[in-house]
């Protein structure tokens, strides 16, 4: 296959093999494990790796070239439009392992599907029946037509947007019903999702400017290639984050306002007596008697479930009494732990991350923080000492 291969067609070249590597990973993890979020950043990513290929092999030479050009102008590699419902449908799987797409959703994707089918279109009446260029002018290739640029980029920029609102609210979720928060963050989708919002903001920006002032044709092949490293990095770090595959994330919005209003024993008391705590506060304590916080996928709504009352009223028990959050409670319990299986000699040469999965944490990272938190030095620090 024709192909010159040079800084720009090489660096793109190898992130777009990457890339579909990890999209076959991510479909055939999906398709396993039935993970629906895998499946959806396996298309995603198929997506992205396409959306880099007419810069790549441009610096190739095929739009020098027949039939490379024609096949560079009648097949739509550029499919944006499906990239802000893929991304936002990813997070809502992500977060809520329970979700399903539903019918109504699937118009996300009409936008996507509309150009799809002028592209057929335009390929069955230029190359097939006219067989010259006709609804095609036959001199820049069509995914880069201004119209169309502006509609895919206004799209993405929304549909970000949108995103990083259901992302900050699953993180206040998680803050408060989790006590695995640090794992289940995703810190990783928070960088990708604010740096992909900026480096389209960007584009959009260079496309209006283009109007007025003529910019280099080779500037964009800068904003493609910050593309490919961005994807290769959610890809890598989606891919990675094995821990948190079976956690039961359960992030529904639609649900947590019913969890906000708790069911008091006497309303008109409460609002100026929280003696009412202190009976909750005594089953709690036998609670973590029981030691439920070895449990690392423990929620609010579980310990909550066990006690027999709310999610809401055992958080306001919790930060009423203790002056804690739930998350920082159960993990001040797992450090007490992990300092007294330091002290006991059957655990003498056990490893730090071995100590830690036995007090309850989920990760090895999470236990640092926590440890650091309440006792005021690392885990080796106090080891030493």
């Amino acid at each position: 296959m024709y192909f010159i291969f040079g800084r720009n067609s090489s660096l793109l070249l190898a992130f777009f093999l990457h890339l579909v590597v990890y999209s076959i990973l991510f479909l055939v993890r999906g398709k396993r494990d039935s993970r629906l979020s895998d499946q959806l950043l396996g298309f995603f990513l198929i997506l992205a790796s396409l959306f880099i290929v007419p810069w790549m092999t441009g610096f190739g030479g095929w739009y020098d070239k027949q039939p490379y050009r024609d096949i560079l102008f009648y097949t739509p590699f550029l499919q944006p439009l499906f990239f802000g419902p893929l991304l936002y449908l990813y997070i809502k799987a992500l977060t809520n392992v329970t979700y399903k797409v539903r019918k109504q959703e699937l118009l996300h994707f009409l936008p996507g599907l509309l150009y799809l089918t002028w592209c057929l279109v335009v390929f069955v009446t230029d190359k097939l029946i006219l067989k010259r260029y006709y609804l095609m002018n036959g001199r820049s290739d069509p995914d880069f037509d201004r119209w169309y640029s502006y509609a895919w980029l206004c799209s993405v920029v929304i549909y970000l947007l949108i995103t990083l609102r259901y992302y900050q609210n699953y993180k206040q979720f998680a803050g408060v019903e989790l006590s695995f928060a640090d794992v289940a963050g995703f810190r990783w989708l928070r960088n990708f999702l604010w740096v992909f919002t900026a480096l389209t903001v960007l584009f959009l920006f260079e496309q209006i400017l283009s109007i007025f002032i003529e910019l280099q044709y080779a500037r964009n092949w800068y904003y493609f290639l910050a593309f490919a490293i961005i994807c290769y990095y959610m890809a890598i770090s989606a891919y990675n984050t094995q821990l948190v595959r079976d956690l039961k994330l359960t992030f529904d919005p639609d649900a947590i306002t019913t969890q906000q209003n708790p069911v008091l024993v006497d309303d008109a008391v409460n609002l100026v007596d929280d003696t009412w705590m202190l009976l909750w506060k005594h089953k709690l304590d036998a609670a973590i008697e029981e030691k439920m916080f070895l449990k690392a996928d423990l929620t609010l709504s579980d310990l909550a479930l066990h006690l027999g009352t709310n999610p809401s009223l055992l958080s306001k028990v919790i930060n009423g009494s203790y002056g804690l959050s739930f998350n920082d409670f159960i993990n001040q319990h797992r450090v007490k732990e992990a300092v007294r299986l330091m002290q006991h000699p059957q655990y003498m040469n056990f490893s730090l991350l071995a100590i830690a999965l036995e007090a309850g944490f989920y990760s090895k990272a999470t236990f640092n923080r926590a440890f650091k938190k309440f006792t005021g030095v690392n885990p080796s620090q106090y080891l030493k000492q």
